[in-house]
């Protein structure tokens, strides 16, 4: 079903944000404001924001560590994630669970999951709540592909088709998982054919084009949730980051970053809209504007944001006695 131009220009503003939220937080982590590591969306804005806005409010989402534009195309409190990623007590965790953690049960986000892979066997889990309470819902479960070459990838396939489970796996590939080309480390590229093994069906899709992404979300999502069977789409895409922001990204060359960039997902869109005549330049930089001081508001928010008391420490920790 084509996008109405309202959810596009929507769509268009979600990216910007996500695009201005990393950028300001790839900042905070230069001034010591985020501890730990960070691992920035820039250029994969598209996938997220094209398949979750596809999905059901109520479907199980479940990630890896480059989580925060899933969690705001979820639509995560923009200004409770940065005070998590700055590990204060107004974030979506409390300040516990950082750039990597993020979760947020009432949009039904469950992580955020540091160790590579670890969240494909979450999602396998998930899924398989989802058949045992006999919900119609199915779960999205985004990975890099760097996790397509640990062992949990393929128990979880091979379970998930055993058992029949409604996931629908994501594979964002970014061609370099940490900083390995996926041809040097992968005897099969082309990753949505490792699939075929398990008996699960599977795709591509141009994951720099948001209207390309949706094209492929929806049917996708769609064929989960009435076969109750996995799915498996290979969303191609490019980070033009370094995998973490203390990663310079000296294994690729400033021209093929400049190529990717070429096919910039918020300027593709962008374009669009405006060939379209739903927008104009005018709009455009009003737009800009606003997320600008809406990332300000983000910022000004995080830093004002008390420290967790030194007993939080404590909390969480054991369940309370009967």
């Amino acid at each position: 079903m084509p996008l109405a131009r309202e959810e596009q220009i929507g769509l268009y503003r979600k990216m910007l944000l996500i695009r201005r939220f990393e950028d300001r937080a790839g900042w905070a982590y230069t001034q010591d404001k985020i501890g730990g590591y960070l691992h920035l969306y820039i250029g994969q804005e598209a996938v997220a924001c094209g398949f979750l806005s596809a999905a059901r409010p109520d479907d199980y989402v479940i990630d890896a560590y480059r989580d925060h534009g899933h969690f705001l195309a979820r639509g995560g409190d923009p200004r409770a994630t940065m005070a998590e990623l700055y590990g204060r007590s107004t974030g979506v965790c409390r300040g516990k669970g950082g750039s990597m953690h993020l979760m947020d049960r009432r949009i039904h986000f469950y992580g955020g999951t540091g160790i590579v892979g670890a969240g494909v066997g979450i999602g396998v889990g998930l899924a398989y709540a989802a058949k045992y309470r006999g919900e119609d819902r199915i779960c999205l479960n985004f990975f890099g592909d760097g996790a397509v070459n640990t062992g949990l990838f393929h128990e979880s396939f091979n379970l998930a088709s055993l058992w029949d489970l409604p996931i629908l796996f994501i594979c964002e590939n970014n061609l370099y998982a940490m900083g390995t080309s996926v041809e040097r480390s992968s005897a099969v590229p082309r990753l949505a054919e490792r699939a075929c093994a398990y008996a699960i069906e599977s795709t591509q899709c141009d994951g720099m084009d948001l209207l390309r992404v949706r094209e492929c979300a929806e049917p996708a999502i769609a064929r989960v949730r009435e076969t109750r069977r996995p799915y498996f789409v290979e969303a191609l895409t490019y980070r033009y980051r370094g995998h973490g922001a203390a990663d310079p990204g000296t294994y690729r060359t400033r021209e093929q970053v400049e190529r990717w960039r070429q096919r910039d997902p918020i300027g593709l869109l962008e374009d669009h809209l405006i060939q379209q005549g739903a927008l104009t330049k005018e709009i455009v930089e009003q737009i800009a504007d606003e997320v600008e001081d809406e990332v300000e508001e983000i910022l000004r928010f995080a830093d004002e944001s008390p420290w967790p008391p030194p007993e939080a420490l404590y909390e969480g920790v054991f369940a309370p006695a009967p």
